[in-house]
């Protein structure tokens, strides 16, 4: 094991360093070769070392790469742990990441900068891989600014748009605000333990339970501080209500890039360090009402936005802001094993839906606006049972004790965990969770009709207007890729030519196997994943290995609930299909009408809560409003004036008064030496 997790994890490493810095000498294909095959080397390597502590046959180990600091108290190794809860992490990171790998190769086939891209996957494949296999906070942190880094090269990767300019600021800016809050947790946490090694913090925090300290002036309960601070950090990265602005905006990015952080490795990472600090997390039972109540309302919070986008991508993008919702308040109860596996499958049909998303874009001619699709299933099959396979996962379809899809076991497993628990914010998370489910349900299904069923609606967009008039298949000189989903940031005004079937004479294509093959592997992982891996990760404690906090009570209350309780996200799944299909299928008269009547709710869902505008006058404008009068008053007015500006100045005006004495008469420079030897002279007289 120790030559694998060494290779894992720094294969991709390699891979970044040469396609990065020789990309442009050795080629596009060697490059992208070179980076999906390092990567497919990871996942080979990954699923032996998963498969092992499900079995039972592999036990938790770490591995020294080198000694990394030692500064007074503090001293800690660049060490790798493997056990329970690594080898879940390496086995949904490699594995999707490898498939996006693959899957660039047809959706970024024209791009001129593939090597360059390429790069940037395999670096943010590396970082995420060093945060999870951490041993101790510093290396986790390291990990984590690492995707925060390799997050902000990837949404910005189209550096002429300036959208994908402004969403790589935000990403970044808004990451480092929940930052501060992560650090600020470990600074404390060394303070109190005296380490930031991870195995011995976790074997004394029961010690510091009940223990206070001071903080902003006031007496508190030390670890509920300090697990409130480092879960500030994971609403950051998980794009929690508050610091969840930057993710919708993520979209910028090539769809490659949203299935890969979005799915499986940047935004899941809040989730895995609560559950990686859970017997941390255990002593403090303020912070896991906060992580509860939190992610119950994210959930809700983001289900709510999602009925009422347009973009599909966005509708996907608050799809995973949501999703993450369930695997937070499923930690905040205590049922950490259903966090991780909701965390595990979601990987897959999320994924899915993303890459899926990007094959629809692909055939629609980078048109990304689902009111401009419909019909689409005939013309591109293969696109729509994958998609339909993530859609069925997503919304939980399945029949209770036979079979369901990937999120039917992992959603509903979430839902009777916080019935379980009976606690206010349980019982608040469990009703939040089972409308979110309705509203799931809801625009997922929304997003298959507008898609695949329905009349052709293509004529109205100029990206498929464009096509027709310049022709889809021509070279690229004569159709450039100057579409919204190419980093040009381009608007076309075609004449319409409304066609009687709507289609405007365009032919949608299925996508090229290269990217067809990750979603029919992905669409395996979304059909079986809960089926077969409910048992281990919800309860069996044998197969954690005590890698995570396992709730033995809880687990056994979740199997007492009521049937209505279990029944509950199914029922929630067939109110939404049902009113999806009558809004969009038998009546699509009735979304406009329910716009109109709902009026102000829907423009409040419509424009996000309106967050952006609210920290728009809230930080944005003040902070610009700072940055005016500190450059006008303090470093022109004052700096400037007084420093630089200023002294030279001073030197003008002394070389102008010292030229009035330069006037070149010797008998003038002689009665003022004489001058001076009196005046010298008087003083010393005096």
């Amino acid at each position: 094991m120790q030559s694998s997790i060494l290779l894992i994890v720094f294969l991709p490493l390699a891979a970044a360093i040469i396609a990065g810095l020789f990309g442009g000498a050795i080629g596009k294909t060697p490059a992208k070769v070179l980076t999906t095959g390092a990567l497919f080397v990871s996942c080979a390597l990954s699923w032996p070392i998963f498969l092992g502590f499900l079995g039972g046959t592999a036990e938790a180990q770490v591995v020294t790469v080198l000694q990394w600091i030692t500064s007074g108290d503090l001293a800690f190794d660049w060490a790798l742990r493997v056990d329970t809860l690594t080898a879940v992490m390496l086995v949904v990171i490699t594995s999707v990441s490898a498939l996006v790998h693959l899957y660039s190769w047809g959706y970024m086939d024209e791009d001129p900068d593939q090597q360059r891209f390429f790069a940037y996957l395999s670096l943010f494949t590396f970082a995420m891989l060093m945060l999870v296999t951490a041993d101790n906070l510093v290396q986790m942190f390291f990990g984590w600014e690492g995707v925060g880094l390799a997050s902000y090269l990837l949404i910005g990767f189209w550096y002429k748009k300036p959208s994908a300019n402004a969403a790589a600021i935000k990403a970044f800016v808004v990451n480092r605000v929940g930052d501060l809050g992560f650090m600020l947790g470990i600074f404390g946490t060394f303070l109190v333990f005296g380490t930031v090694s991870i195995p011995e913090i976790l074997d004394m925090a029961p010690a510091m339970s009940g223990s206070s300290i001071t903080f902003m002036g006031m007496r508190l309960m030390t670890m509920d501080i300090l697990c409130i601070l480092l879960f500030i950090g994971a609403m950051g990265k998980s794009a929690q209500l508050g610091l969840h602005t930057w993710l919708p905006d993520a979209m910028e990015g090539p769809t490659p890039v949203s299935a890969l952080i979005h799915a499986a490795t940047m935004v899941t990472a809040g989730v895995f360090m609560v559950c990686r600090l859970s017997p941390m997390f255990e002593t403090a039972p303020v912070a896991l009402t906060f992580v509860t109540v939190i992610g119950g309302m994210t959930a809700l919070f983001a289900a709510t936005i999602g009925t009422t986008q347009w973009d599909i991508k966005r509708v996907i993008a608050y799809s995973t802001c949501s999703q993450l919702g369930y695997m937070f308040f499923a930690a905040g109860v205590g049922a950490y094993g259903v966090a991780m596996f909701h965390l595990f499958t979601h990987a897959f049909f999320k994924a899915l839906l993303f890459l899926g998303a990007g094959a629809v874009i692909h055939a629609m001619h980078h048109e990304q606006d689902m009111r401009y699709y419909g019909a689409l299933r005939k013309h591109i099959p293969i696109t729509f049972w994958a998609m339909m396979a993530g859609t069925l996962a997503i919304t939980g379809v399945g029949v209770l004790g036979v079979f369901g899809f990937a999120g039917f076991y992992s959603k509903d497993a979430i839902l009777e965990a916080a019935f379980a628990r009976g606690t206010s914010a349980a019982t608040f998370a469990f009703w939040a969770g089972a409308v979110a489910a309705l509203l799931t349900s809801f625009y997922s299904w929304r997003l298959m009709f507008l898609t695949f069923w329905g009349k052709p609606r293509w004529a109205d967009s100029e990206h498929i207007q464009h096509a027709v008039h310049h022709g889809h298949d021509e070279p690229d000189e004569h159709n450039p890729a100057a579409q919204e989903d190419s980093g040009e940031a381009v608007a076309h005004h075609v004449p319409s030519t409304h066609e009687d079937d709507g289609t405007a004479g365009y032919h949608p294509h299925e996508a090229p196997w290269v990217m067809l093959v990750p979603l029919i592997v992905l669409s395996i992982g979304a059909v079986f994943a809960g089926f077969v891996y409910y048992e281990p990760f919800v309860d069996s404690e044998e197969f954690w290995g005590g890698s995570i906090f396992f709730n033995y009570d809880l687990v056994h209350a979740i199997h007492g609930v009521p049937l209505w309780v279990k029944l509950t996200a199914t029922g929630a799944m067939l109110l939404g299909l049902l009113t999806a299909w009558y809004a969009y299928i038998r009546n699509p008269k009735v979304p406009q009408e329910a716009a109109h009547q709902l009026g102000p709710i829907y423009r409040f869902f419509l424009n996000k809560w309106y967050f952006d505008e609210l920290y728009n006058f809230l930080f944005v404008k003040p902070a610009f409003w700072f940055g005016r009068v500190f450059w006008k008053q303090l470093d022109i007015g004052v700096i400037d004036r007084f420093g630089p500006d200023g002294a030279a100045w001073v030197v003008k005006q002394g070389a102008a008064g010292a030229k009035r004495f330069q006037s070149g008469m010797l008998n003038t420079y002689a009665l003022i030496m004489l001058l001076g030897v009196v005046a010298a002279i008087t003083w010393v007289l005096l």
